[in-house]
C-alpha cells in the first residue's frame, strides 16, 4: 500500500500536516476532504486566504487538492450551468 503526505497549501507554501499508509487515492481524497473539513472549523480564518489541502505521493507528485472552503453546491451547479 502506498504512502500518502497531506500538506496545507497557503499560497506557494505548502505545510506538512503528516503522512499515511493507504489503499489507494480514493481513501486518501477522502481523508483528506476530512482534514480539510477540521483545518476550516479550527482555523476558520485560512478559508477567506484560498487555502486548500492537497495529498502528495511517495516522489511529492500532487495527486488530490481540496479547497477549506469549497464552492457550495448550488452555486457549483449555477456556474455549470
Amino acid at each position: 500500500m502506498p504512502y500518502y503526505n497531506f500538506d496545507l497549501v497557503l499560497g506557494e507554501e505548502f505545510k506538512t500536516q503528516g503522512s499515511i499508509i493507504l489503499e489507494n487515492l480514493h481513501a486518501a481524497s477522502d481523508k483528506a476532504e476530512q482534514l480539510a473539513n477540521e483545518l476550516s472549523q479550527v482555523k476558520p480564518e485560512l478559508k477567506a486566504k484560498g487555502c486548500a489541502v492537497r495529498v502528495t505521493d511517495a516522489d511529492n507528485k500532487e495527486l488530490y487538492r481540496t479547497p477549506l472552503d469549497p464552492v457550495p453546491r448550488s452555486r457549483a451547479a449555477r456556474k455549470a450551468g
